[in-house]
């Protein structure tokens, strides 16, 4: 089969948004240290060598927020827009994932009216924290709960730690900060309620859930403290057994030996994490899934169908 992938954790990098951040902050967050050379073009073709048919693109960290409310809306337009025109002018190739102006609330309704009503945006992404504030936290639930009323697909990405000392080990945020990041995400929306209260989101986290995989049942020990289990009345587990989990980075026997035990193959879908990930790191994933030695329908679900599936429920909203 040829071009059948599809790319749940694709990122695009838009003129105005490196123009606005600046290679001093996107690029430490790189493993090479340095921002990658982007465009629609570099995508389709790397797309094309490495059999994938679609790719829903995304920002990474660091994204948006300028302590500058209207600086940011604006900015966070431009993005969207620009993301849309990629997918109208590449209609095949290309969905979008939107991104949100949070910590800014207001601005965020705003978007997610803009990003679904006039876009059409396949879901949206945001980051495992915005200026040191966790996702559970209550002043985002409005944001949840439009999410949760618009039964809405929701990327997780991770940012860097807001630990504000000194990274003392000198290695890039992608290496260790990202993965437990994300664990720090899901558990925040998981002590706080948010997902028992937006069952209609389909959540999807990065790099196989950071470590959530491996440390679910320790997490689960939080049930016998009476004011965490009254936010997960049907059981920590449970909720967490519903996510949905990218293999960025994480395509290996040792992390997918944790990742199928904890959910089923159908809640595992392709990402590349291109170009952030160059190209030679997507073909070592699209290697390391097949030398994983699964079933060849279990295979393709990972590689396509689980996200046709999902993208389609998109459609019939």
């Amino acid at each position: 089969m040829s071009a059948h992938r599809i790319d749940i954790h694709h990122h695009i990098l838009p003129p105005i948004y490196v123009q606005a951040i600046g290679d001093d902050r996107i690029g430490p967050l790189l493993v090479s240290g340095k921002t990658p050379v982007w465009t629609p073009q570099h995508s389709i073709e790397a797309m094309d060598r490495n059999g994938i048919e679609k790719a829903i693109t995304s920002l990474s960290a660091p994204n948006l927020w300028f302590d500058d409310v209207e600086k940011t809306r604006r900015l966070t337009r431009g993005c969207n827009d620009y993301g849309a025109r990629v997918r109208d002018d590449h209609p095949s190739r290309f969905g979008l994932f939107a991104s949100l102006t949070l910590p800014d609330v207001e601005g965020s309704l705003r978007e997610i009216a803009y990003a679904f009503d006039e876009l059409k945006a396949d879901g949206v992404s945001l980051l495992t924290n915005y200026d040191g504030k966790y996702p559970g936290e209550p002043e985002f639930a409005p944001i949840f709960e439009e999410l949760h009323r618009r039964r809405a697909i929701v990327h997780f990405h991770p940012a860097e730690s807001p630990d504000r000392h000194p990274d003392r080990l000198r290695i890039p945020a992608a290496t260790l900060d990202f993965p437990f990041e994300t664990t720090k995400a899901v558990t925040s929306l998981l002590i706080n309620g948010t997902f028992t209260q937006s069952r209609n989101i389909r959540f999807i986290f990065s790099h196989a859930g950071g470590t959530i995989p491996f440390l679910a049942e320790r997490i689960a020990r939080l049930e016998m403290r009476p004011e965490f289990r009254a936010k997960v009345p049907d059981g920590v587990m449970f909720e967490l057994k519903r996510l949905y989990f990218d293999t960025a980075l994480s395509a290996n026997k040792l992390i997918f030996g944790s990742l199928l035990r904890f959910v089923s193959h159908e809640q595992v879908l392709f990402g590349s994490d291109y170009p952030y990930a160059p190209e030679p790191t997507t073909v070592a994933s699209i290697k390391g899934l097949a030398n994983l030695e699964l079933p060849s329908d279990v295979l393709l679900a990972i590689e396509r169908t689980n996200a046709l599936r999902l993208l389609q429920t998109v459609e019939a909203a």
